[in-house]
């Protein structure tokens, strides 16, 4: 079979000052594009996938040029549709030893997030498709958004598509009355995969996660602990779901441990754990985890194992990549799947 996949989510202009300066340093900015769910949408196309992405633009000159960074991955954008004033921004001010990263948003009244369900017909969009993608930014933007997402994944279910979440949450989006767990169970409920950070799962269903700590890469993970907590999630999450957990650990700017883990059908399996030592970009890292698992679980059907080390190899590459797109192949991660069977430590 071959496989299409269809992403939903807001495309964001990044504004980043050069090198480590902070925003109020700065009288220039470099302008990439990016987003949660379109960060997915790129690396899945450049895994070799074919890769859908629907979103609401205005029609202007910035619009275009992002439409056009999007074909230029081998995205498909026919169903974008198009109205409202704006394409939503975001600043961001880099890392530096122990300075933490800087996220500043200027997205309100957006052309996504005054999205309306019945602007987008999903029966046409799914078409042909075999997974659906979302995450919970989108439903955390506006009500009409939470409610196109609830169309989308009524009518992917219907078409028989397998449908995956990023829980993705940000407290600050959630200013319209309504909570991410009132919004979001209700969605979560009718998804097949579902990927988050263990604050975010605590978010969502209200179990209290298990701090990673690991400062090496061959540091043993309290395995029967996280096996509980997940055990709680899935309790909570209903349904025979595939749960996915990412683990860093910032030690500080440039130096980072990740691995990741995936609890399915009673059982939880751990996978590599990866120092990455010298940081170019962390922005991304989670999207490109959540590409390398749809990957993952369409390539390797019978190993849930398999999708889980691609998905982490994926993300640790993302580290050394520039920019919120994961911009390495499939090739290129196998290769680092490659690289020894135990605990790995990449530096670029």
């Amino acid at each position: 079979m071959e496989h299409r996949i269809v992403s939903f989510g807001e495309v964001l202009l990044r504004l980043t000052p050069p090198g480590y300066l902070k925003l109020s340093q700065t009288n220039t900015f470099a302008a990439t594009f990016g987003g949660s769910e379109t960060n997915c949408a790129v690396s899945l196309a450049h895994f070799g996938l074919k890769s859908e992405f629907v979103t609401r633009f205005p029609k202007n000159d910035i619009a275009e040029a992002c439409l056009m960074e999007l074909r230029s991955h081998g995205i498909k954008t026919d169903n974008i549709v198009f109205g409202g004033e704006r394409l939503g921004l975001y600043y961001f001010e880099n890392t530096a030893a122990q300075r933490v990263s800087k996220v500043v948003y200027d997205r309100a009244n957006s052309s996504f997030s005054t999205l309306k369900p019945e602007m987008i017909d999903w029966k046409q969009v799914f078409q042909g498709a075999t997974w659906f993608h979302w995450s919970g930014i989108g439903p955390g933007l506006s009500q009409d958004v939470a409610d196109t997402c609830a169309c989308a994944i009524d009518a992917a279910k219907k078409l028989g598509l397998t449908v995956s979440c990023d829980l993705n949450y940000r407290k600050t989006l959630w200013q319209y009355g309504k909570s991410a767990p009132e919004i979001l169970r209700p969605l979560l409920d009718k998804c097949d995969v579902l990927f988050g950070t263990g604050s975010e799962y605590q978010v969502v269903y209200g179990v209290k996660p298990v701090p990673f700590k690991a400062k090496t890469a061959e540091e043993p993970i309290d395995l029967a602990s996280y096996e509980a907590f997940m055990q709680q999630v899935q309790a909570e999450a209903g349904g025979n779901k595939k749960l996915f957990i990412a683990l860093r650990n910032t030690l500080d700017a440039t130096h980072h441990i990740l691995t990741g883990l995936l609890y399915a059908d009673g059982k939880l399996i751990q996978g590599r754990t990866y120092a990455i030592e010298h940081v170019v970009d962390s922005v991304g890292v989670g999207d490109a985890f959540a590409a390398g698992i749809i990957y993952g679980l369409i390539n390797y059907p019978e190993s849930d194992a398999t999708a889980l080390e691609y998905s982490i190899a994926a993300a640790t590459l993302k580290n050394t990549i520039y920019g919120d797109f994961n911009l390495v192949t499939a090739d290129e991660v196998k290769a680092l799947m490659k690289q020894g069977d135990g605990a790995e430590s990449i530096s670029r």
